[in-house]
């Protein structure tokens, strides 16, 4: 009993650590600079302003993992440039991931017309992590009396170095999309790698450098009437011993063209999630929901209760005009 309670423990306050995987959300593309710096800027419109939350294992611990994501983006002629801020918290001890990242982005045309479209991006910042070791409990501290428990007053005998450290973070990506908004089918696909500069990160004096985190994502938006839409889409993730499978289907149908339309979704995570969504985007507003119920080894546990998730996005100054857009039929 003692090593289920610590094994739990751990894997609820530290997966984050000892396996060094990056946190990630099931609306993936929403925040666009967080699947691909390459996205920074474009936009038909002259900024944009998105914030997202997710919450997830409410279902198996009374702490659980929260990630909370505001982000802004302009375009300036070929040049796109925006600034994006993560915070991540989860499990008892309080793991906390602060992240504050500048992103730029640089667009080519690859034909006259302006339809095929190459975009470079890069982004750059800060991570901020910190853990409280008090709210930890070891195997050391565990007392067989009256049944058993934790004593906090018993030394744990772990040699934490620090509760916080800093760590440079660069992420680069690129994109390919084609923007003809009068096309039946927009394809787009693109690859993004993080964690360029392999940081050291470890609360104890130990070498631990995060893995490269990269991704794969394609898709094609398919307008099969004036009135309906939809996009299947592929994510690949990998960063280290890490493997992630996502294939998602989005879709639209216009309630009313060109004011106000309702949005719908399905993403199949492989032996992990299935996630739905739904929201409606109305004039420069889009308004999106995700649940994900788990389908992994954990759903005995989690009775299928994985995460919800909201997305808030913003266009300002949004082009009224019906003409050849510059930026993903997303």
């Amino acid at each position: 009993m003692k090593k289920i309670i610590i094994t739990l423990a751990l894997f609820v306050g530290l997966t984050s650590v000892v396996r060094s995987q990056d946190f990630h959300l099931s609306l993936y593309d929403a925040p666009p600079m967080f699947l691909n710096p390459a996205f920074t800027g474009l936009i038909d419109s002259k900024a944009r302003v998105h914030a997202q939350y997710r919450n997830q294992w409410s279902s198996v611990t009374f702490k659980p993992f929260t990630t909370a994501l505001i982000s802004g983006d302009i375009p300036k002629g070929k040049w796109g440039y925006g600034v994006q801020i993560i915070n991540m918290r989860a499990g008892i001890g309080n793991y906390n991931a602060f992240q504050f990242l500048l992103s730029g982005a640089y667009s080519v045309q690859l034909d006259k017309n302006k339809l095929h479209n190459l975009s470079f991006g890069l982004q750059a910042g800060i991570t901020q992590k910190t853990l409280r070791e008090e709210l930890l409990t070891f195997d050391e501290q565990y007392n067989h009396r009256n049944g058993g428990y934790f004593d906090n007053g018993t030394s744990s005998n772990e040699n934490f170095n620090r509760q916080s450290l800093i760590l440079p973070q660069v992420n680069a990506g690129v994109l390919y999309y084609y923007a003809k908004q009068q096309s039946r089918v927009n394809p787009f696909v693109g690859i993004s790698a993080f964690n360029l500069t392999h940081p050291k990160e470890s609360f104890y004096r130990q070498d631990n450098n995060l893995p490269l985190r990269f991704y794969m994502h394609c898709g094609t938006r398919v307008n099969i009437n004036e009135l309906i839409y939809v996009i299947p889409k592929i994510l690949i993730m990998k960063q280290g011993k890490a493997f992630e499978q996502t294939y998602a289907v989005d879709g639209g149908y216009y309630l009313k063209p060109g004011k106000i339309f309702i949005l719908a979704g399905y993403v199949f995570r492989a032996k992990d999630a299935s996630v739905a969504n739904i929201g409606f985007k109305k004039d420069n507003y889009q308004l999106k929901f995700a649940y994900d119920f788990n389908t992994s080894s954990l759903k005995t546990a989690s009775k299928s209760r994985g995460a919800m998730e909201i997305a808030f996005t913003y266009l300002v100054g949004k082009e009224k005009i019906n003409k050849i857009k510059h930026c993903p039929r997303l």
